[in-house]
């Protein structure tokens, strides 16, 4: 309810929070393929302010997968010739690093009153010359920006056990260029960029207090605006026209998307049960710049959900829910432009209605004296599903309607104090109402095959663990072929790590992930991305790595 456009759950990282007393600690990585970072973090302060300021750097070149190649390896696997052979490194840059990476994090925390406090974050990341093998094109840097300001009053008065107000701002820089592959030319004079920039800054408002004793009531607002701007530049010694046509084109033409929106959640708690309804109305507007001629758009969305939990007896617990939510298309989705082509290809469709999930949840959570079980499984019935069509030559994207169901289980098993188990197993299949125009395909892309995870674990000390994990997915055998995916053969991995703690200050983790060193794959190849072909005409599948040996040590105070 409190967040725009999530159709069916949110990702939320919480990030350190600073100590009162001075504390820190200070890490060096190294890895298989040139991997090393080194971090650092000191906090502390007093009774009003405390501080926490984080720093690492860290690179790494290019891995091997379990065959040996590396990305320029996975590349001539492909067999490219002519024109094709185009997007491979050059030789100068076959063996470069895959990223460089630099991040900063600085927090304080000031109690201005016993029962006010104010929140100040900002986390800056400078990644310079990042690798993305399978695509044409790699990114020269990728730099951003977050910054968080929180307030929160708590105990205003009867209508007010918890003020919060929230503002952030997040903004990214990501140029795309041709600079590393032979498709620039000599000295890389034929060069092709594509850079965007997006933006997002918002403010909520979240009002909280108690109906009665086993009731509370959360009121809110929230409002935002995200900005898409991107364009392409060409340089070319050898056809100076066609990069003065190119340079300054528009792929996505300064994109504004604004959302307002209110929501409430009401919790009620009985003795052996509780019940958490909410509701949440979106008016979101979208409007481009104008040069390209576009349209803008207009959505009103009214989301709601209700989840109940029951304990049927002191060892099982049922829970339940159904939901609706909406996401509307984003700007890529409605305006993207290609670079090459006169008149400029429309890749987005300016037409797409909001995307409506309507979901129903279902579980229950039993624990016995030395072990636990957790089952769950879901129905998702998704209209005007955005979805890519690769047989369109322009206006690719498209609403569909879709549905999307599936389980998953997760547990641990105690075998003594010291010894236990833990895994987890999630499957579900995806389906389209019927093909797209011009297709046969029912499957829905970037739908995964089964996925199962099991580890052993030993904690022999205090601080020390040692763990054997088991990670195995099935074959992708239901995958999307009408829009570029591709059957792919299933895999287990095998990862080893332990941790050994040196008193109260010293910490050295080694492991190895991938110890059997097989090749395989964990994404498909979805035509919305801009992938490699090989000399079949089939997208490329990008390797995960092979073997990996890492070692950490962590010095705290």
């Amino acid at each position: 309810m409190e967040n725009f456009g999530t159709l069916s759950g949110a990702v939320k990282i919480t990030t350190k929070e600073p100590a009162q007393e001075m504390q820190g600690e200070v890490s060096l990585n190294i890895g298989s393929w040139g991997y090393q970072k080194a971090a650092a973090t000191v906090s502390g302060g007093g009774d009003k302010v405390r501080m926490l300021v984080s720093m690492s750097t860290e690179t790494g070149d290019q891995y091997e997968d379990g065959d040996g190649n590396t990305f320029y390896g996975q590349i001539a696997n492909l067999n490219l010739v002519g024109p094709a052979a185009m997007v491979q490194y050059k030789d100068i840059y076959k063996d470069m690093p895959a990223y460089e990476k630099r991040t900063f994090l600085g927090k304080a925390f000031i109690d201005i009153t016993e029962n006010q406090q104010l929140r100040l974050s900002h986390t800056v990341n400078r990644s310079d010359d990042i690798l993305y093998p399978s695509s044409k094109m790699d990114a020269l840097y990728d730099d951003s920006d977050i910054t968080t300001v929180d307030y929160s009053i708590a105990n205003i008065g009867d209508y007010s056990k918890q003020l919060d107000i929230q503002y952030y701002n997040s903004s990214v820089e990501h140029p795309m260029s041709t600079y590393y592959r032979n498709s620039s030319g000599p000295n890389s004079a034929e060069e092709m960029i594509s850079a965007l920039s997006t933006e997002v800054q918002g403010v909520k408002i979240k009002n909280s207090f108690d109906l009665d004793s086993s009731s509370q009531l959360m009121i809110g607002v929230d409002t935002s605006t995200r900005n898409w701007d991107g364009s392409y530049e060409k340089k070319s010694v050898t056809d100076p026209m066609m990069a003065n046509m190119i340079t300054g084109r528009k792929s996505i033409d300064d994109v504004d998307t604004k959302n307002r929106a209110l929501f409430a959640e009401l919790e009620k708690r009985y003795s052996a049960s509780s019940i958490k309804a909410g509701l949440r109305y979106d008016d979101t507007t979208i409007e481009t710049a104008g040069t390209l001629n576009q349209p803008g758009n207009d959505y009103t969305g009214v989301s709601a959900n209700i989840f109940a939990n029951y304990q049927l007896n002191d060892s099982t617990r049922l829970f339940g829910g159904i939901g609706r939510a909406n996401r509307v298309p984003d700007a890529r989705e409605l305006y993207f432009m290609s670079g090459m082509g006169m008149p400029q290809p429309e890749i987005g469709t300016p037409t797409l209605e909001q995307t409506t999930n309507t979901e129903l949840d279902l579980g229950v959570e039993k624990r016995y004296q030395n072990a636990s079980v957790k089952a769950k499984v879901f129905y998702s019935s998704l209209d005007n599903f955005i979805y890519f069509n690769s047989s369109k030559m322009t206006n690719k994207f498209e609403n569909i309607d879709a549905t999307i169901y599936g389980l998953n289980l997760s547990g641990d098993y105690f075998i003594n104090d010291s010894v236990y188990l833990d895994y987890g197993l999630a499957h579900q299949v995806g389906e389209k109402a019927q093909p797209l125009a011009g297709q046969t395909d029912t499957d829905l892309a970037e739908i995964p095959p089964y996925k199962l995870n099991i580890a052993l674990n030993y904690d022999y000390a205090a601080g020390s663990s040692a763990s054997v994990e088991l990670v195995h997915a099935g074959n992708w055998a239901n995958y999307d072929a009408d829009n570029g995916e591709q059957p792919i053969d299933g895999y287990s991995v095998l990862n080893l790590k332990g941790t050994h703690a040196f008193g109260q200050h010293f910490e050295l983790t080694a492991g190895v992930d991938n110890a059997t060193d097989a090749t395989y794959a964990v994404t498909n190849t979805y035509n919305d991305l801009t992938l490699l072909f090989d000399g079949n005409g089939d997208v490329m599948l990008i390797n995960e790595p092979g073997r990996y040996f890492y070692m950490q040590g962590t010095y705290r105070f």
